[in-house]
């Protein structure tokens, strides 16, 4: 395998690993694999002090062995359920709680003060906000993490919630694309199904996405949903009609896409990691979150190698995928800035943010 190909196929890998510091799992990520992009989980999190010298010690990984750009250290702190950081951060409401008080300026201040926190751990991806819209009751994973019920205003929020992250400098996540509020399974462990027709998508679950590429959206994720409309056999994220069709052609999407971790049941119970990943990049998917198994992230990039070896991947396809992330990189990663304890420490749970925490979830401190 040529170094050249490793570097294409790990920068488009987003690898996990378990531990509070730089393990050898961590280090062959990057010294073997080349992988450009980390998400952090709770069990990388114990203090603003660790965090912060974890990723300190990630980049500097990723400087000795050479790398062109920083790495892209990314999270999920949405907020609620969702929300890897927690005390001594400051411990969020569910973002439904924005929209029952359906304020943008109180919006626009979470985000704010989320991106404050991340930042100073050198975290410059978030995967927030969920922009589906909450319409099934019954459904086991999204629920609260959902603005609303109305469509109209989970898209206002979110274009509020996205410019002011994307101001204070961490990237945003519109997920699931194209729409994960109406199943009743969770795609963690199995593949939900959607029957709507298209006039419905439009109405309703498209409608936020829309407003989320028109403010710029950093990152969009696919959700590992069936929507027949859109294709009958495989989910969103293998799908070319949803990815590259709907989102990239249709929707004019221009950012980064990033597929759901492909560890989650609703893909790796019914496709092999080696051919997930491929599936999903010829789909469009420019980012492939593997987000905890080494034995799966080493397929994956084999598989990638392979694809393109073989020419079942095109060479400008994965040269526009690496560029769309790299320009992401170079405007929310550059220039620089190490993180440091004493940073990360006075950013977490800062008494304006605490007190705003409570306004919104409406209690006293």
């Amino acid at each position: 395998m040529s170094k050249d190909r490793i570097f294409r196929a790990g920068g488009r890998v987003m690898a996990g690993f378990d531990g509070h510091i730089a393990n050898d799992h961590a280090k062959r990520l990057i010294r073997d694999f080349r992988v450009q992009s980390l998400i952090l989980f709770k069990r990388n999190v114990d203090s603003p002090a660790q965090v912060a010298d974890l990723v300190r010690e990630l980049q500097s990984l990723a400087l000795d062995a050479g790398y062109a750009r920083p790495l892209l250290i990314a999270i999920d702190q949405e907020g609620g359920r969702v929300q890897r950081l927690r005390a001594p951060w400051t411990v969020w409401p569910p973002i439904r709680r924005l929209g029952d008080l359906d304020s943008e300026k109180l919006t626009r201040r979470m985000a704010e003060a989320i991106a404050a926190e991340l930042k100073a751990c050198g975290i410059g991806l978030d995967f927030a906000p969920v922009v589906d819209v909450d319409t099934n009751p019954n459904n086991p994973i999204i629920g609260d993490r959902s603005f609303s019920r109305d469509p109209e205003q989970v898209g206002r929020l979110a274009v509020a919630f996205i410019e002011a992250m994307q101001g204070a400098g961490v990237a945003a996540c519109a997920k699931h694309f194209p729409g994960h509020g109406d199943t009743d399974k969770d795609s963690h462990l199995d593949l939900p199904v959607v029957e709507h027709s298209r006039s419905r998508l439009e109405d309703i679950e498209l409608r936020p996405f829309k407003k989320a590429i028109a403010a710029n959206v950093a990152t969009i994720m696919t959700a590992h949903i069936v929507v027949r409309e859109l294709d009958e056999k495989v989910p969103a994220t293998l799908s070319p009609k949803v990815v590259t069709t709907l989102l990239r052609d249709e929707l004019g999407y221009k950012g980064v896409i990033v597929a759901d971790d492909l560890e989650m049941k609703a893909v790796s119970a019914n496709w092999p990691y080696a051919i997930s990943a491929v599936l999903a990049a010829k789909a469009g998917c420019d980012v492939l979150p593997v987000c905890e198994h080494e034995e799966a992230q080493v397929a994956v990039i084999e598989a990638l190698i392979r694809a393109e070896e073989s020419g079942e991947l095109r060479r400008k396809d994965i040269d526009d995928s690496l560029l769309r992330i790299d320009s992401m990189i170079d405007k929310y990663a550059l220039p620089y800035v190490e993180p440091t304890a004493k940073a990360a420490i006075a950013a977490a749970g800062r008494t304006e943010s605490r007190l705003l925490a409570a306004e919104i979830a409406g209690v006293s401190l």
